[in-house]
């Protein structure tokens, strides 16, 4: 059983990757620190799961898991985030995870997300499933910041870490006209215009890096 473990903390895949090794058997453990490291192992294929944090430098979990299953449409992804699953997991559903777990989560929650994504299965807290409720009732449109694009939410995420814009794109390897494109349509989506009111937002919200 091959698995491929994308989280940016060294620590974070060290006690994955021993927790995946007590609970499966003749599993192989490929280990990526971002999503260039991710994508360039998985194509060489033959995975039978993969675990994305949504946070990493450069590209995004979020895009990630949509690389992962340009890729490899069959290969389920489980999101395993320091982000709460109210903000995140639409989200990674949408591009095609089939499960999101928070790292606050007993050994236990993950292992047993981990089994049942690998048996074809789908894996959501009870607050997720109810969000997906919600989500599907007529008129309800969410929160704001789910209006977002992927690439905003990154930039909405570093903005909240105080960084500038010119730091954004260096980072991103974006321009800052770009960067300031994004921002600019980050305000008008949540209708807030300072970085203090963003990143107030962030925090509120449970977005902030």
């Amino acid at each position: 059983m091959k698995i491929l473990i994308a989280d940016d903390h060294e620590l974070i895949r060290h006690g994955l990757r021993g927790l995946l090794r007590d609970h499966l058997r003749d599993v192989d453990i490929t280990e990526a620190s971002n999503a260039k490291e991710a994508v360039s192992a998985a194509v060489k294929g033959g995975w039978d799961l993969a675990l994305v944090d949504i946070n990493m430098p450069g590209r995004s979990g979020l895009e990630l898991i949509r690389d992962l299953k340009q890729m490899h449409p069959t290969l389920p992804v489980l999101v395993v985030s320091a982000h709460t699953e109210e903000d995140f997991a639409l989200r990674a559903l949408k591009l095609g995870a089939a499960g999101y777990v928070s790292k606050q989560s007993a050994a236990d929650v993950l292992v047993g997300a981990v089994k049942k994504v690998l048996a074809g299965g789908r894996y959501v807290s009870p607050a997720v499933a109810e969000k997906l409720a919600q989500a599907a009732a007529e008129g309800w449109s969410g929160t704001p910041h789910e209006n977002l694009s992927h690439r905003e939410m990154q930039v909405l995420q570093m903005i909240s870490t105080g960084k500038t814009i010119k730091e954004i794109a260096a980072e991103l390897a974006l321009s800052e006209k770009t960067i300031a494109t994004y921002r600019s349509r980050i305000s008008e989506k949540l209708g807030l215009s300072t970085n203090v009111e963003l990143t107030r937002y962030a925090m509120q919200h449970g977005l902030a890096e």
